[in-house]
Parts: C-alpha cells; sequence; structure tokens
C-alpha cells in the first residue's frame, strides 16, 4: 500500500523520484502547477514534452526531471470540472492512478503530487481530496506519496479529508 502524507510546499523543490504535473492534454505547459513546473525544469521539458504528442484525459506520460531535483516528471490532464456529470470523478481517479503506475514502471519509490483539477479546471476542493487520497491509499504499491498543496485553503480541505477518514477508521 502507498503511504500518504500531507505538506504545504512547492512541488518544484520536491527531491523525490518523480513529480506530477498536472498538465492539459498537449502537455504544452500552461498556467498554476503546470507552468511552473515547465519553467523550473528548463526548456528541455518543453522539447520532450513535444515528443510525447499529448496525453489524453486520465492517462499518464512521463519525462526526465531535467533542471527538477526530482528525477522524472509524471504528466497527468486532469479532467475539466463540468458540473460532474461528464464522468469527472472516474477520469481525476485515473489520473492519480495512472501517475502511480508510470512511478512503478519507473521504479520510483517517492512521489509527489499537486491537486490535480483544482485550479483552473475547476474541479470542486472537497471532492478532488475524497478522491485523490482514496486512489493514493488503496494503491497496492510501497510508494511514499506526498501531496504538496500550494496553498492554505487546499492544504486545509486535505487535512479535513485525511481527519474525516481517521476518524471514520477509528469508529
Amino acid at each position: 500500500m502507498a503511504t500518504f502524507k500531507l505538506i504545504k510546499g512547492d512541488i518544484t523543490t520536491m527531491t523525490v523520484d518523480a513529480i506530477v504535473n498536472a498538465a492539459n492534454t498537449a502537455l504544452s505547459g500552461g498556467g498554476g502547477v503546470d507552468g511552473a513546473i515547465h519553467r523550473a525544469a528548463g526548456p528541455e521539458l518543453d522539447e520532450a514534452c513535444r515528443k510525447l504528442n499529448g496525453c489524453p484525459t486520465g492517462e499518464a506520460k512521463v519525462t526526465p526531471g531535467f533542471k527538477l531535483p526530482a528525477k522524472f516528471v509524471i504528466h497527468t490532464p486532469g479532467p475539466i470540472w463540468h458540473g460532474g456529470k461528464n464522468n469527472e470523478p472516474q477520469l481525476l481517479r485515473n489520473s492519480y492512478v495512472n501517475s502511480l503506475k508510470r512511478a512503478v514502471e519507473n521504479d520510483c519509490q517517492t512521489v509527489a503530487f499537486p491537486s490535480i483539477s483544482t485550479g483552473v479546471y475547476d474541479y470542486p476542493l472537497d471532492q478532488a481530496a475524497k478522491i485523490a487520497i482514496d486512489a493514493i491509499e488503496s494503491f497496492d504499491a510501497p510508494l511514499d506519496v506526498t501531496m504538496v498543496c500550494f496553498d492554505s485553503g487546499t492544504y486545509a480541505a486535505y487535512k479535513r479529508e485525511l481527519d474525516e477518514k481517521s476518524n471514520e477508521n477509528a469508529g
């Protein structure tokens, strides 16, 4: 089983085997965490991503980390929120699970995730946190996973969900 840790910080500074990029389907480096990862990794990341010919929502592809402290970047486009009626929960879960699968395939032991789809893609934070934590904690591989929350609101949502799960398991 994967272990789960929650921190507030900057994913581009994480010294782990792989960081996950909340990418767009073109893998072209956009705003938010995606833009920050592309800037920190350097122009080589853009070149590597172009060679991957995009990535469907919920899938995941891997590049080297280039100038990042992480060896790899796992790129996964999460779903854009359209009210939850377009398979968004399953697509979001797939983003986490497929990213973890790519980590295992690349012999990673440590992985850092951002909160996928909760920025410009507007996925409701509380729902996204529940899906992310469940997908990671139920993944059957000995990975150390860190959820890196960029801001206090995101951290608080994940902390609430973890506390809720802890209370359910205790009762």
